[in-house]
């Protein structure tokens, strides 16, 4: 697997990932000889590979050639040898923990997000929004590699009227307005804390219903209700809200579509990678 750049990491962003690591004070970085080495990293854990292709950008960025020796997306065992590395020693070691930061953060969540899935059967494991400011783009790309959903990446990816607007306005109200001004393109969905809110979005025409913050039999009963009404092939349905990786059979189990856990992202465990030198 050659070296190549899939991430869509724009040169800003790695120039300011490589400012935060290395510091302004470069020049402070002990000596090292000026040779060409090689390295391996290296899977402490158990865990699905992801962030190699932003790796491979951080590399290309200091001059230095990595072959992949598994598919992202691959699960592996601890002591898994996942990449190789050949370049200048100095380069190497400039690159060392801004390489196995992007894989142990986003391995960690392509594995949580795996085991969601998992769990969930056929019924669809989703991100949400919940994601650290300026990253939003790497752990969106790694719950993919999971097998997960990346959800919206914006307030502008769809239109959804949760609670707080409809304190504001009134159901009807709100779809009306999302109507007038949202493409046609863009699926509605509405947020929803009872049975009967369910029910009535439906009718109203929304694309998407989320349960939020409801228990697995509260999403049962609003799943059957729909069923009986002649409308649950009308609508997508999620469950959101509160649900943890132990609770997502108990929520696939309910009849909805979607689960969306803030989870993946929130909760992930960080995937120990260590960058060893071989000569």
């Amino acid at each position: 697997m050659g070296q190549q750049n899939f991430c869509g990491m724009l040169p800003s962003e790695l120039e300011r990932f490589v400012r935060e690591d290395l510091g302004a004070m470069e020049d402070d970085i002990p000596p090292v000889p000026e040779v060409d080495a090689k390295a391996a990293i290296v899977a402490k854990e158990r865990c699905v590979v992801s962030g190699v292709a932003e790796a491979f950008a951080i590399l290309n960025y200091f001059g230095l050639e990595g072959s992949g020796l598994v598919p992202e997306g691959e699960e592996v065992a601890a002591g898994r040898r996942v990449m190789e590395i050949r370049g200048p020693a100095a380069a190497i070691l400039r690159a060392e923990r801004l390489v196995l930061n992007f894989m142990g953060r986003m391995s960690g969540i392509s594995t949580l997000t795996r085991d969601c899935a998992a769990l969930a059967g056929r019924v669809r494991v989703a991100s949400t929004r919940k994601t650290t400011p300026g990253f939003r783009s790497f752990e969106k790309r790694a719950v993919a590699v999971g097998g997960g959903d990346p959800h919206r990446f914006d307030l502008s990816s769809s239109v959804m009227i949760k609670d707080n607007h409809l304190k504001l306005m009134s159901l009807e109200e709100a779809l009306a307005a999302a109507r007038r001004m949202a493409s046609f393109t863009k699926k509605i969905e509405v947020e929803v804390e009872g049975v009967t809110d369910a029910v009535k979005a439906a009718r109203l025409g929304a694309d998407i219903i989320m349960f939020d913050n409801m228990r697995p039999d509260e999403i049962r009963a609003g799943v059957e209700l729909l069923v009986r009404e002649g409308l649950r092939d009308r609508v997508i349905l999620e469950a959101s809200g509160g649900i943890t990786p132990e609770t997502v059979p108990e929520y696939a189990a309910t009849g909805v579509d979607v689960i969306s856990l803030g989870a993946l992202t929130r909760s992930s465990p960080w995937i120990d990678f260590s960058l060893e030198i071989e000569v």
